[in-house]
């Protein structure tokens, strides 16, 4: 990691991702995420979506001049720690957000956002060729959930064999470490990481519940926050888990689809 000058006085995470006005995935869920962990929070927003509870029904992307030089304003100012890469929209985008990562050193954990929760695309082909082989390789981390996987490995992934299997195909991709989340897992959801040629398994217990809207970001967010905070990896995988478990078990039960987490859930003691 390049030297980024005089040490913050708290820890510092930065989210590039889209906005979710009903507040629960996207940029928003990020920041709550971190503000939770006592990481202070910077957004760099790469399109905005027209979205509730329900689902989305548009999205605009911002373009990549300016997300260049929203990235590049933060980091002559405040240079974060970690940074989250949520949905990115355009393969513009996709190239200057490598472009600033390749600069400046940022640790990376990439969710690799491609279709909404309720099936709208937020990728287009080419930023997802783009992101394939031009950022995932700058990555410290790449979050796919089944369906992310099964397109970045270019095979069915539907249980944990196949995990293990996509994940060492991501690898290969470049990034150094990949977690693939089980959430649509038949069963109790198991998440998998593959991470200095050790592959650990982080079991879970089934929540019956429909608040379940913005469970990735919040759980790469959580990772960032981490990671901003001096934890190693797989202690942020594991305390990340744990917190995304506390937060859809608490659920404010808000809206009237798919609800947003607790993003007051508890943490674990010493987390901060």
């Amino acid at each position: 990691m390049l030297d980024c000058g005089v040490p913050h006085p708290v820890p510092v995470a930065l989210t590039i991702a889209g906005s979710d006005p009903s507040g629960g995935a996207g940029l928003q869920a990020d920041l709550k995420t971190f503000h939770q962990f006592g990481v202070f929070g910077l957004a760099v927003p790469t399109l905005l979506t027209v979205q509730n509870t329900r689902g989305v029904r548009s999205v605009h992307f911002l373009g990549p001049k300016l997300v260049r030089d929203q990235l590049s304003c933060v980091q002559e100012d405040i240079p974060p720690a970690a940074a989250k890469v949520g949905a990115l929209g355009e393969a513009g985008t996709v190239l200057a957000v490598a472009e600033w990562a390749q600069s400046s050193g940022t640790p990376l954990v990439l969710d690799p956002v491609m279709l909404s929760s309720s099936g709208e695309r937020l990728a287009s082909d080419e930023a997802v060729e783009a992101l394939i082989h031009r950022l995932l390789p700058l990555c410290l981390l790449v979050t796919p959930n089944l369906s992310e996987a099964a397109m970045l490995a270019g095979m069915r992934v539907t249980d944990v064999d196949g995990m293990r299997a996509a994940a060492e195909r991501i690898a290969r991709l470049g990034a150094r470490s990949v977690l693939v989340k089980g959430g649509h897992l038949d069963g109790d959801p198991v998440d998998l990481l593959a991470h200095c040629g050790e592959v650990r398994t982080f079991p879970g217990n089934r929540i019956e519940t429909s608040s379940t809207h913005g469970t990735g970001c919040t759980y790469s967010a959580a990772v960032s926050a981490l990671l901003a905070l001096g934890r190693p990896l797989p202690e942020a995988v594991a305390q990340a888990k744990a917190f995304v478990s506390r937060a859809i078990e608490t659920a404010p039960g808000l809206g009237r689809g798919n609800g947003p987490l607790n993003f007051h859930a508890t943490l674990l003691t010493g987390t901060r």
